[in-house]
C-alpha cells in the first residue's frame, strides 16, 4: 500500500502578531483530522514583518517537527513569499492559505479532495461562484473585489468567478513548471494565466469569506493588499488575458465614431455639389457650414488606427508569448524526464556482471 500523499499547506504572514500562534493552532489541529487521508506540513513565511511574527513563529514550529518557519529579512510582497515557499516544499500538493483564517480551516480538506478528485492542476476556493458566500465583507471593497474579478473573468478563458484570490490548491509538480516571476499579488492571476496557456484543467469550489474577525478578537485589521493597488493589478492582468479589449475594442468604437462624422461630411458635400458644380468648391461649402464633422472624423480615424495597430500588435506580442512559454515549458519537462528515469534504474548487481574471461 502507498502512503497518503505528502500536502504543503503554505501560509504567508506579514505583522500577524496578535493572531499568528492562536490561528495556525487551529490549521494544525484540523489537518490531524484529516491524517488519515493526507499526510502533511506546514510551512509558515515570516514576510519580514516588524513586530513579534517571527518570533511567534519559531516558537510555534519548534515543537512540532512537521511545521517549517522560513523567513524573509525584509518585506518581499505576496508573491515573492509564496514562491519562496513553493521552493521549499516537499508535498505532492500545495495549499495556499490565509493567515487571518478569512476562510475556515476546512477549506484545505474540500480543496485537496477536489483536486484528488477531478485530476485538476488548480482548484480555487470562490466565494463568487453560486453556493459560495461572504460575511461582513465592507461594501467597497466587496464592490472592487467583485468587478475586479469579473474584469479578469470577462479577459480570462474559462468563465471563472475567483481569479485574485489566494485560498487554492496546487498539483505541485505542475505549479513548479510555470516559472512564476511575480513579486507581489498579482502572482495569482499569473498562475492562472499561465494554467491556461498550458491548457490545464482549473476547477473552483464555493466557499465562504467570513471577515467577522473572530479570530483578531472583534478588531478589524488593515488589508495586506490595498485596494487601489489592488484595482491597478486586477486591470493589468486583463490586459495580460486579453489585451485586444484595451486596444481593438476601443479602436472599432472610434472607427464608427468617425466614419459616422464623415458621413455626416460625405452628406454636406453631396449636397452642395449640384449647386456649386465643383467638388472642390463643394467640399470647401460644406467645411463652411460643418467644420467640426471633418475634425471629428479625421482626428478620430487616425486615432482608430493606432489604437487598431496597437491591438494588433499587443495580440501577436500575447501569441508569440504564449508559444514561447509553452515551448520552454514542454523543453523543461523534457530535460527532466531523464533525471526521473535514470533515478529508477536498478542498480546492477555485481553478481551479475560477466568477467573478462567469461565466467
Amino acid at each position: 500500500m502507498q502512503p497518503p500523499p505528502l500536502v504543503s499547506i503554505i501560509v504567508p504572514a506579514y505583522n500577524e502578531a496578535s493572531i499568528i500562534a492562536e490561528n495556525l493552532g487551529e490549521i494544525c489541529a484540523y489537518l490531524e483530522t484529516i491524517e488519515d487521508r493526507y499526510r502533511w506540513e506546514l510551512i509558515v513565511v515570516n514576510d519580514g514583518s516588524t513586530d513579534e511574527t517571527g518570533m511567534l513563529i519559531n516558537e510555534f514550529a519548534a515543537a512540532r517537527p512537521n511545521v517549517i518557519a522560513l523567513h524573509h529579512a525584509i518585506n518581499f510582497q505576496l508573491g515573492q513569499a509564496l514562491r519562496y515557499a513553493f521552493n521549499n516544499a516537499r508535498g505532492d500538493y500545495f495549499v495556499t492559505f490565509d493567515a487571518d483564517l478569512s476562510y475556515s480551516p476546512d477549506h484545505i480538506g474540500r480543496l485537496l479532495d477536489e483536486i484528488t478528485d477531478s485530476n485538476a492542476k488548480v482548484v480555487i476556493a470562490s466565494p463568487y461562484m453560486p453556493g459560495g458566500r461572504t460575511t461582513k465583507v465592507p461594501r467597497v471593497r466587496k464592490f472592487l473585489s467583485r468587478w475586479a474579478n469579473r474584469l479578469l473573468s470577462a479577459t480570462a478563458k474559462g468563465k471563472l468567478t475567483t481569479i485574485t484570490g489566494m485560498v487554492r490548491a496546487y498539483d505541485a509538480p505542475f505549479l513548479k513548471s510555470l516559472n512564476l516571476k511575480t513579486v507581489d499579488a498579482e502572482i495569482n492571476p499569473e498562475i492562472i494565466y499561465k494554467a491556461q496557456i498550458l491548457r490545464a484543467h482549473i476547477v473552483e469550489i464555493p466557499a465562504h469569506l467570513d471577515w467577522t474577525f473572530r479570530q483578531t478578537g472583534g478588531k478589524r485589521r488593515k488589508s495586506a493588499v490595498r485596494v487601489s493597488r489592488s484595482v491597478a493589478s486586477s486591470t493589468f492582468s486583463a490586459f495580460l488575458f486579453r489585451p485586444f479589449m484595451f486596444f481593438i475594442v476601443p479602436g472599432l468604437v472610434v472607427m464608427l465614431l468617425a466614419m459616422y462624422s464623415l458621413g455626416w461630411a460625405a452628406f454636406h458635400v453631396g449636397s452642395a455639389l449640384p449647386d456649386t458644380g465643383n467638388f472642390s468648391d463643394a467640399v470647401a461649402v460644406a467645411y463652411a457650414d460643418r467644420p467640426h464633422a471633418f475634425f471629428v472624423g479625421g482626428i478620430g480615424l487616425i486615432v482608430a488606427f493606432q489604437l487598431l495597430s496597437l491591438g494588433f500588435i499587443a495580440v501577436q506580442n500575447k501569441r508569440y508569448f504564449e508559444e514561447l512559454f509553452h515551448l520552454g515549458t514542454s523543453i523543461s519537462r523534457q530535460a527532466q524526464e531523464p533525471v526521473r528515469s535514470a533515478s529508477t534504474i536498478p542498480a546492477i548487481d555485481p553478481s551479475d556482471r560477466i568477467t573478462t574471461d567469461g565466467r
